[in-house]
């Protein structure tokens, strides 16, 4: 079967794993601090800070929000994500309020976010569906345009966890002014067998990020820095050596890692093109996309599904709409762009490990028909 993910792991990451554990320290020290230097170095942004999973950077980022502006307010959100974009919001005692997905991109509807945003809104949580940039410049418009007829300019947390590497008009995603946040989860381009990282937008918010993500203590008070005063209740967030390490020697090779994805998507973007019963997904010429997955709309899913599956592809429509749960029961509206495509996007496999004759096959088994 050619899988859908796959674990990329440098052959330094045991050594350097080794190091930490030969070391008797394994907790947030100087991996960590290293690693956090490195990615900065990567994303041209010295606002990083390393987290223990990219659902704790969500919660992080929406706590910063839900603390300057309030937590009686609504969040407008995307339901086509992974229950970890969503979840943070209700844990910081936040109400969602669904904007519809595009079609053509599988991200938000920005037309529909700028019908949505109100007085009400604290914050926008966005995600870069399968790591195709949103459009940064239009949201920015919308965003404009709410701060003149509202009053209010919402932050933007930008979910990531697809989207390592990926650039919109050459800038990595992090660096448009909004909170960014990444996952390094077990199968990403860029693992550290777990963990995430948050990108800040202002030393403000870095500063408070830094302290909170450690129980709200500052790290360099001194050796007695437990007795120094606490101004703001924190979480257990941080990353530790063991999976900085990790993190280090992958970066190390995640370059290439993504340059493959991108390879194998443009052979499907160009093999795939006027398949019957088959749709691709919009490609703009201002973005980079890192293509963590390959998403198609199909017509009859679950016939494609087994198809493939019986010639040894494996395929996924990766997460479930979140309004369809009962934890977001109060939420639900209509959302009939998300309607349209629910039943429709799958995934094919685009990873490093798709050999040019893996990718041929899959190609050849979706043309013959379903």
């Amino acid at each position: 079967m050619i899988p859908l993910f796959k674990v990329a792991m440098s052959p330094k990451a045991s050594s350097l794993v080794g190091e930490v554990l030969d070391s008797g320290y394994i907790g947030q020290g100087a991996k960590v601090d290293a690693f956090e230097r490195a990615l900065a170095e990567r994303l041209d942004n010295p606002r990083v800070l390393t987290v223990n999973s990219a659902t704790s950077g969500l919660h992080l980022a929406l706590h910063l929000v839900a603390t300057e502006s309030g937590r009686d307010g609504e969040v407008l959100a995307t339901a086509l994500t992974c229950t970890a974009t969503n979840w943070p919001i209700l844990a910081n005692g936040m109400r969602i309020r669904w904007v519809d997905t595009d079609p053509s991109t599988l991200n938000m509807d920005l037309d529909d976010l700028a019908r949505k945003i109100t007085p009400e809104t604290r914050a926008i949580v966005l995600v870069h569906w399968g790591g195709y940039p949103v459009d940064l410049d239009r949201l920015r418009g919308v965003l404009d345009r709410a701060e003149r007829l509202h009053g209010v300019r919402p932050r933007v947390v930008e979910d990531c966890a697809d989207a390592w590497g990926a650039t919109y008009k050459g800038v990595p995603l992090g660096g448009h002014g909004s909170i960014g946040v990444y996952s390094f989860q077990a199968v990403k381009h860029l693992t550290a067998g777990d963990g995430g990282l948050i990108v800040l937008p202002d030393d403000g918010l870095m500063d408070r990020a830094r302290s909170l993500r450690w129980y709200g203590i500052d790290r360099d008070g001194g050796a007695a820095r437990f007795k120094n005063d606490i101004p703001e209740y924190g979480f257990k967030f941080n990353m530790n050596d063991i999976n900085a390490a990790i993190g280090l020697a992958n970066l190390e090779i995640v370059d290439g890692i993504v340059a493959r994805h991108r390879e194998n998507a443009a052979f499907y973007d160009a093999e795939l093109a006027g398949v019957d019963g088959l749709e691709l997904t919009e490609r703009a010429t201002d973005r980079e996309p890192s293509f963590w997955y390959y998403s198609v709309k199909v017509d009859r899913r679950d016939a494609f599904a087994q198809r493939l599956r019986e010639a040894g592809i494996a395929t996924s429509e990766v997460h479930h709409r979140n309004d369809a749960y009962t934890a977001t029961r109060e939420s639900r509206a209509l959302l009939p762009g998300l309607d349209r495509i629910a039943e429709r996007q799958i995934a094919l496999p685009v990873g490093w490990w798709v050999t040019d004759e893996d990718r041929a096959h899959i190609v050849k088994t979706v043309k013959a028909g379903w």
